[in-house]
């Protein structure tokens, strides 16, 4: 009888068994084929040109009579990426400058001592229960044509006035732009792991369960004064917040920079309309800090996932470049010194390449006295244009003496994140490109530049790129290579 029985359940749990693999494994012959799903197939950004992976090598190999001095020169390799054709315009510059005006005529519209219509906000979800964090209804309008007494009183709380002149314009020191960004990479260290076992893979190790980490974090606020007021707090690891940085930048650009740039120079002019009038809608923005490039980056991410949906997964943040991908860029598909195909300055039909100072004194030989239109000079072998003269670009990377050295040779970059109180020598970031009032030399790809990542510059913009969402290999194994050469 025992026998059996042992029988029936062998048959059983023969059964229960070939009913669990049926759907799975035993349809391959129980071998492990690995997971299906459908791939991302990542859409062209607007603006932007897709730069393949591929190697450098950074610097030149030789001593250059235009420098004067030995460059050092490293071999790296570089992921692809997505990069912005042009420069940043003052166009799309002023979108941001807006934006951060709308939000927040928007907030006083919602705000019982201004506007008080609730309408402007989304206050409840679909359900009908309140949020616990409303937010702005960009669908609605602002009335800024015909608006009533108190959406008068909220859109005018955004504007000053000149006394002298009675000129009425933006409220520059109210256009505060707020954003957070989480630090992945520390987030990710071993000495910052939440779990103290996970902290050292060590066995020989005794790990302290009760050891305090301490950890440092970017905040900001605005005072009762209406002041920025930021601050790098250091205080015990306690959760994932703790990576989390918050940064408040004002963001309208620094105008009288054409003045302060250049010494008993008439410059008024630039100072009045090169930010404000549509006649230079086409041109670089400039006057521009690091830390406002930074910002722009960041809302230009936020206002792009709010148009999407769950591709917002898979899409990585716009950032400024680091410097080597800015030179890996800058160089074209053939490594070449300059942008175009070879050292000379003029093409066979006597037109210059870029937009730059030819001559001692003589601005305007290439067709320009400061800065020109965006992409009206050739663009290089990667689609890009104005990667020399025209303005110089900030680019991520930290500026140290010892640059590429201390770098990594698989996307290296260099960051740091300097603290208010930090000494003013580590707020230094590098400068790639050179600009409209550089000479020949200083529009080299190699050429390398710093600049203070709080001092706007009338010859210094910027343009964004993107990682790529998905890196695939090539058909072939034919590497893409970008070598320096000698002129």
């Amino acid at each position: 009888m025992k026998k059996i029985t042992g029988i029936i359940v062998g048959l059983v749990g023969a059964m229960l068994m070939g009913s669990c693999f049926g759907g799975g494994g035993m349809q391959q012959g129980g071998e492990v084929v690995g997971v299906s799903g459908k791939s991302f197939v990542e859409p062209t950004p607007y603006g932007m040109i897709k730069v393949e992976k591929g190697f450098l090598r950074v610097g030149l190999t030789e001593n250059d009579t235009l420098w004067g001095a030995d460059v050092p020169a490293k071999e790296i390799s570089v992921d692809g990426f997505w990069m912005d054709q042009k420069e940043i315009t003052n166009s799309q510059y002023r979108q941001f400058v807006q934006w951060v005006r709308d939000s927040i005529v928007r907030e006083r519209l919602a705000d019982p001592n201004y506007g008080g219509i609730d309408a402007y906000k989304i206050m409840e979800d679909k359900e009908g229960n309140p949020l616990e964090k409303p937010y702005l209804d960009w669908s609605r309008r602002i009335p800024y044509k015909n608006p009533s007494e108190g959406e008068e009183l909220a859109i005018n709380s955004v504007y000053t006035v000149n006394p002298v002149t009675g000129e009425k314009m933006l409220d520059a020191s109210q256009m505060n732009y707020r954003y957070e960004i989480y630090d992945y990479q520390k987030a990710a260290m071993r000495k910052y792991r939440l779990n103290p076992a996970e902290r050292n893979l060590n066995t020989d190790v005794q790990v302290d369960p009760d050891e305090v980490v301490m950890i440092s974090k970017d905040t900001a606020y605005i005072d009762d004064d209406g002041n920025i007021k930021r601050e790098t707090i250091t205080r015990p690891l306690s959760s994932y917040y703790d990576f989390l940085n918050t940064y408040i930048v004002n963001i309208y650009p620094d105008t009288t920079c054409w003045i302060n740039d250049f010494n008993n120079a008439n410059n008024e002019k630039y100072a009045k309309l090169y930010f404000a009038s549509n006649d230079y809608n086409d041109y670089p923005v400039v006057g521009v800090t690091w830390e406002q490039a930074s910002a722009f980056c960041a809302w230009r991410t936020e206002y792009l996932l709010q148009g999407l949906g769950k591709e917002a997964r898979q899409m990585q943040r716009y950032r400024l470049p680091t410097e080597i991908e800015w030179e890996y860029a800058a160089r074209g598909k053939e490594g070449n010194p300059f942008p175009w195909a070879d050292s000379t300055m003029k093409n066979d039909k006597g037109c210059f390449y870029a937009n730059f100072k030819p001559d001692r004194g003589n601005y305007t030989e290439d067709g320009n006295l400061i800065t020109s239109r965006c992409g009206i000079y050739g663009a290089n072998s990667n689609g890009l244009y104005d990667m020399a003269g025209n303005v110089a670009e900030w680019t991520s990377t930290v500026y140290t003496q010892a640059g590429v050295q201390m770098m990594s040779d698989i996307n290296p970059e260099l960051t740091y994140k300097a603290a208010i109180e930090d000494p003013y020598f580590l707020k230094r970031k590098v400068v790639r490109g050179g600009s409209w009032k550089d000479p020949e030399s200083m529009i080299r790809s190699a050429w390398r530049q710093k600049e203070y990542q709080n001092q706007p510059r009338s010859f210094i913009g910027f343009r964004c790129v993107r990682s790529l969402a998905s890196v695939g290999s090539p058909r072939s194994t034919r590497q893409t290579t970008v070598s320096a050469r000698k002129k």
